[in-house]
């Protein structure tokens, strides 16, 4: 089974060992991985014209620290690994824009790492990983 592999990336410890999960599927079964990292941005909307305009320049260079600092390093570390990687940095819930991301590129599988933190946060909130558990619209693996 070949297909593409989006893989929840924000340069964690547990992010790298879900990446590394699944680059060795994607060889194993001749499929390709999207690298997608979230920005969680609040959609609060009671801006002034001011304001909304320094928020768009500090999302601007955001995006360009995410690229710079999280995507660049991991394109550069797979550029030899022999499958095919895509990279994707988007605004907003992250579990809900990584399904969405999963939608739009024909996923096959999700895979995010858990970092073990089960915190009181946690425990009232909830987590990505468990988040997408519930709600992937594809197979969903959390690497421990």
């Amino acid at each position: 089974m070949s297909g593409k592999f989006v893989v929840g990336y924000d340069g964690s410890e547990a992010s790298i060992r879900a990446l590394d999960f699944a680059v060795d599927r994607a060889k194993n079964q001749g499929g390709s991985v999207l690298i997608a990292h979230v920005l969680e941005w609040s959609p609060y909307s009671f801006l002034t014209p001011k304001e909304l305009e320094e928020r768009h320049k500090r999302r601007g260079e955001e995006l360009a620290r995410a690229e710079e600092a999280i995507i660049d390093p991991v394109k550069k570390r797979l550029s030899q690994s022999g499958i095919g990687v895509e990279t994707k940095i988007k605004y907003g819930h992250i579990a809900n824009t990584l399904c969405d991301i999963c939608k739009e590129s024909g996923a096959v599988q999700i895979v995010v790492g858990r970092d073990g933190d089960g915190g009181l946060g946690t425990r009232i909130f909830g987590s990505v990983a468990s988040s997408l558990v519930q709600t992937a619209p594809v197979p969903c693996t959390v690497v421990p």
